[in-house]
């Protein structure tokens, strides 16, 4: 279960993280780099046998313009849901979506819009006080599952998942989860480990994807 609001849920624990993820994606998009995972896995296609040419790899798609994304999809766990916008508040600490609305998903509105270019940030509870909550299986999507992202324009961001990372909070790497790799990214955050009625949940659960289509 997760914890009330005013017990620092995690997106709060790592509310100095997250605040200076913002700005560094402001000047990364400024300099023409972008965000992402540094270890990606790479597209290029398998070489075959000794007598079989390797398969080109597909090209990349270009990066979609800005438009705010309206629904978030991934078919493989059923999740269908919409998305609320969130923001820095006054302290600079990125906002959670209502606990009483747990079936809502949360996109960092401070950051690239659905297949923009840019590394985005999309954010689930896990759990709340009454039962499950839209991310309760996120940990479990499998690599290359995709991940849809229905926009304000009617487009959809098709994004496929590179892998699932667990971290513990204490020790949470900035680096390996928003830098710049050069296309459109996609993290997916919500709770994991251990969880404590005092200090909550000792993990974040982390989805690395990146665009794949759009459609």
């Amino acid at each position: 279960m997760a914890p009330r609001r005013r017990r620092r849920p995690w997106y709060r624990t790592r509310a100095y993280r997250l605040a200076r993820t913002a700005v560094l994606v402001t000047v990364l998009v400024a300099v023409g780099s972008r965000c992402g995972g540094p270890d990606g896995p790479a597209e290029a296609g398998r070489a075959g046998g000794a007598d079989e040419a390797a398969a080109p790899a597909a090209p990349p798609p270009r990066p979609l313009p800005r438009s705010r994304p309206t629904s978030f999809r991934v078919p493989s766990l059923g999740i269908d849901a919409p998305v609320v916008p969130l923001r820095l508040d006054a302290h600079r600490e990125l906002e959670t979506p209502p606990v009483d609305q747990p079936r809502l998903v949360g996109w960092y509105a401070g950051g690239p819009t659905p297949g923009e270019a840019g590394t985005a940030v999309a954010v689930g509870h896990r759990d709340t006080r009454s039962g499950a909550a839209v991310f309760a299986g996120l940990a479990s999507v499998k690599p290359g599952k995709a991940v849809e992202v229905r926009r304000a324009d009617g487009r959809t961001a098709v994004y496929s998942v590179d892998r699932v990372k667990v971290y513990d909070k204490a020790g949470f790497p900035d680096r390996e989860v928003y830098g710049a790799t050069g296309r459109p990214e996609l993290r997916i955050m919500t709770c994991g480990g251990l969880f404590s009625r005092r200090t909550g949940y000792t993990s974040n659960v982390v989805v690395f994807a990146h665009l794949t289509a759009a459609k």
